[in-house]
């Protein structure tokens, strides 16, 4: 279980893409390097108590976890200014109260074998691709790799974003297809 420990609480706020996104960015990790963790429901998010009570909410669309962030989407009927101070203070309170934000379990061992292609992909995904799109409240990771086609899985306000396909395609995969031109063809996210 990962337990917020600060007592003095700092969030500020960072815009994204995402016109229906925010990024509460905290003053200390609130999740392990390299975890991220997204519910796009309130039925998802039963392992995670902080998701759970923002989803009480009737404008919180989704929420993401990673690193010192969390990510939430808003449904479209609702702007930003008139709640975005409700949800800093919700998520200030609870992360003061020391409550565990989450129930962590050990994460899945890749089911296919890494080869030295998709070792190569996954180290781009990690040096190049995967910082960008955290510092737009987002992650990226690796799903699986066939036929030149690499899989990646988009979540926190990547998920639903307008410019999701284009930096997808024009960014992302333009990067693939220039580092590694014999082998990457293509890139396409899992819905």
């Amino acid at each position: 279980m990962l337990q917020a420990v600060p007592k003095n609480v700092h969030i500020y706020l960072e815009s994204n893409p995402n016109p229906n996104s925010l990024k509460f960015v905290v003053n200390e990790m609130l999740v392990p390097e390299g975890l991220s963790f997204d519910f796009p429901s309130a039925e998802s998010a039963a392992e995670a108590p902080l998701a759970k009570e923002l989803f009480a909410y009737p404008f919180v669309d989704r929420v993401f976890y990673m690193s010192n962030f969390i990510t939430v989407t808003k449904k479209g009927d609702v702007e930003w200014l008139e709640i975005q101070g409700t949800i800093k203070e919700h998520i200030k309170n609870f992360l003061e109260s020391g409550k565990y934000i989450i129930e962590v379990n050990e994460p899945e061992a890749p089911a296919e074998e890494e080869t030295e292609t998709v070792k190569k992909i996954r180290t781009i995904l990690e040096e190049y691709i995967r910082p960008a799109v955290e510092q737009d409240g987002g992650a990226i990771t690796y799903h699986s790799f066939r036929d030149g086609i690499v899989k990646v899985r988009l979540q926190g306000s990547c998920s639903g974003c307008p410019s999701s396909m284009v930096t997808l395609k024009a960014g992302i995969e333009n990067l693939f297809k220039r580092m590694m031109p014999d082998e990457v063809y293509a890139v396409e996210a899992l819905a």
